[in-house]
């Protein structure tokens, strides 16, 4: 076999790099460290794969010689990255890539193909999605999903068909994260699907300035496909929390502050903030004093304007999943809604009813 094709450094570098991100990283079939690169006319489509998630990226190339080929992905990476800027030529004969960039040379062996993992294809109905929406959405609920294996639902971000929308939902059991997206319907009434939230946060990654994301819902995977790119995964089986009895109904205790002043004092505050240590915010008619104690270590502590409705009431909070909920709630202003020291507690946004984090408080001394 021979095939051969000439392409930008940067733009081979792109797609190699974007098609890697599909590979296993942890143990597995020697294989699962390989690269697909399939050469067909002026195309050329890489493609990685640990089986569950695979990440094919397709690109325009001066080809000929139609084939395929495996290559060790990182390795290939790595070549491709540290090559001068301008064209490369990659030509592949039998056992052997040759990888040319005036004025360096590399040849590199391919790996066999025969057990790279079997990719498989939705057979759904292919609806279009909204591109910046849905990215907006997945940032929104991605970091509240666990990345715990030994819990696998909790790892997946469910979408359900919610009054007239789709919602997205994930939690890891500490917090809760909910985004709606009014008059969307991808799914058939009352249809739930859990998706891993690797390969949402995969394809937000690769969502640019694309309009459109083509999605294909098969009874086992999904396949998200934006510009030259296509995430494939396969579905979580199994139920999802039942999250709505989470969710309290009612918050005796209100507070709206500016979100970007929140975050940069918790952000000051959370230095003193070692390991454990939660971030204590005391709520009053005078305002939001935010406070890290840690004991052999010293205190921070630091006061906002805020405006707060309910009794006065301090609530502590592990500062990264605070802080999370925050950088993820859209627009200028944050609203928390308390109910106790002990009690779930509801973020909002000020201006986005369709976004909600809930948030377990902590005990402190």
């Amino acid at each position: 076999m021979s095939m051969q094709f000439r392409c930008e450094r940067d733009v081979l570098s792109d797609a190699l790099n974007t098609a890697g991100r599909g590979v296993a990283t942890r143990g597995g079939a020697a294989m699962v460290g390989g690269v697909r690169l399939e050469l067909s006319g002026d195309r050329l489509t890489a493609t990685g794969s640990d089986g569950d998630l695979t990440i094919s990226v397709t690109v325009a190339v001066n080809g000929s010689g139609d084939g395929t080929t495996v290559m060790r992905s990182k390795l290939m990476a790595d070549v491709v990255r540290s090559l001068r800027p301008g064209a490369v030529d990659v030509v592949i004969e039998g056992e052997d890539a040759r990888i040319v960039a005036n004025p360096s040379e590399f040849s590199i062996r391919v790996v066999a193909g025969d057990e790279f993992p079997e990719i498989p294809e939705p057979s759904g109905d292919l609806v279009t999605l909204d591109a910046a929406m849905f990215k907006a959405a997945i940032e929104q609920v991605g970091k509240a999903a666990s990345s715990d294996d030994a819990r696998p639902i909790l790892t997946g971000v469910l979408m359900a068909a919610e009054s007239g929308g789709l919602r997205l939902v994930s939690t890891d059991s500490y917090r809760l994260a909910m985004c709606d997206i009014d008059g969307l319907t991808v799914l058939g009434d009352q249809q739930k699907v859990l998706v891993p939230s690797r390969a949402l946060k995969e394809l937000a990654r690769i969502v640019d300035d694309e309009e459109e994301i083509t999605l294909s819902l098969g009874e086992q995977n999904a396949s998200f496909s934006v510009g030259g790119a296509t995430v494939t995964t396969r579905l979580i089986e199994g139920d999802f929390p039942n999250y709505n009895r989470l969710i309290p109904e009612t918050h005796e205790n209100r507070l709206t502050v500016d979100r970007e002043k929140l975050l940069d004092a918790l952000r000051r505050v959370r230095l003193l903030a070692q390991e454990s240590t939660p971030i204590r915010m005391s709520m009053s008619a005078e305002g939001l004093e935010v406070a890290a104690v840690a004991q052999e270590v010293g205190e921070a502590h630091e006061a906002l304007e805020a405006e707060y409705q309910g009794e006065e009431l301090m609530v502590a909070f592990n500062p990264e999943y605070l802080i999370d909920g925050i950088e993820a709630s859209p627009g200028s202003q944050v609203v928390l809604e308390t109910i106790g020291e002990l009690k779930p507690a509801l973020l909002k946004s000020s201006e986005d009813p369709n976004f909600l984090y809930l948030l377990m408080p902590v005990r402190v001394g």
